[in-house]
């Protein structure tokens, strides 16, 4: 699996119709759909978006809402989605270096260890995708959700025991079990664990939130600077480990900090706001903000880590009500490795 900054040939989206229950009610569903146009323009502005979108009123809502621009790379299917996080319930992407080929790895989905039971038929969702595109479907024979991992496209995977380990998703295997199915279909070496998640996180603490790889070598990974805040322990734990870790070569990790946002809350709940729900396209890093004092600190150093990519920040506070983000709703389809060189 290529590294998310390697060259896509395409994104994949899952859109949110107003016929699923990932935002409260109607009025908050309406207040995310300009979120949702802003994302899309963002994506196609350098590359083909493919957005599993079925609903004739949500058509039509994007036919009269996204630039016309944008939709001149964009791709509606014909594939159901009944949630919009795609990240989670649509297929891997892989790539054979010696042939060119592009393939998809699809694994189970079980709406995040079975916590929202009408969301098990996006299992159909990752075999669907690879249909469309007519590439070969390797079935992962586990759950796995891609919010859960992270590589770097040379050999390491990043993951959490909270989520991987969790007798929600894969009771039946060991980690080592995990670890080698990891190995087997996804073509890495190492796996790097990390132990929890953010704060109202409820995918069981997907790597997204916390972890993310900008280069082979480097790791981006938040932490929490206020002693009293629930998160500070266990970002500061994470932190611990990645200091300790080595890549697939035995190389030392660059650890870089990214703050998190004051904690957001609504009706009483906190959510998984974070600024390491990045999402990196062919030429920008759109990026999650808050209306918060650290958007700019967070923007600055995403900013200085990549240099050759333009930084887009969209308002994600309503989206974020959905309890996922940009990084959550996008999957990459990487470009075959003769174009990649």
């Amino acid at each position: 699996m290529p590294a998310e900054w390697e060259p896509h040939q395409a994104t994949w989206m899952s859109w949110p119709s107003r016929l699923n229950t990932s935002f409260p009610d109607g009025d908050h569903h309406d207040r995310v759909l300009p979120v949702f146009a802003r994302l899309i323009e963002a994506i196609t502005a350098s590359e083909t978006l493919y957005l599993n979108c079925v609903n004739d009123d949500d058509r039509s809502w994007i036919e009269r809402n996204v630039a016309s621009e944008a939709r001149k790379n964009l791709i509606l299917t014909s594939i159901p989605a009944v949630y919009p996080w795609c990240r989670d319930h649509g297929a891997i992407f892989v790539v054979n270096d010696a042939t060119g080929e592009v393939a998809a790895t699809t694994w189970e989905y079980n709406a995040w260890g079975r916590k929202y039971p009408e969301a098990i038929p996006d299992t159909n969702i990752p075999s669907a995708m690879a249909s469309l595109l007519g590439l070969k479907d390797f079935p992962g024979g586990m759950v796995l959700e891609g919010g859960s991992i992270d590589l770097n496209g040379c050999g390491s995977l990043l993951t959490t025991e909270s989520c991987l380990l969790n007798p929600n998703r894969n009771p039946h295997l060991s980690r080592t079990q995990i670890e080698q199915r990891l190995r087997d279909f996804l073509g890495v070496d190492k796996i790097l664990w990390l132990h929890d998640g953010v704060a109202g996180d409820d995918t069981d603490g997907h790597i997204d939130d916390i972890t993310r790889f900008i280069n082979p070598e480097t790791v981006l990974t938040v932490v929490e600077d206020n002693p009293d805040d629930e998160n500070h322990p266990r970002l500061l734990e994470n932190y611990e480990r990645l200091c300790r870790m080595t890549t697939e070569d035995d190389s030392g990790l660059n650890v870089l900090v990214l703050p998190m946002p004051s904690p957001l809350i609504m009706d009483d709940q906190r959510l998984p706001a974070s600024y390491a729900n990045f999402y990196i396209t062919n030429q920008s890093v759109i990026v999650p903000v808050f209306n918060d004092p650290n958007d700019e600190r967070a923007l600055a150093k995403l900013a200085e880590c990549f240099p050759d990519r333009r930084i887009v920040p969209i308002d994600s506070t309503e989206l974020v009500w959905g309890l996922g983000s940009f990084h959550c709703l996008t999957q990459q389809v990487p470009a075959p490795p003769r174009i990649r060189r």
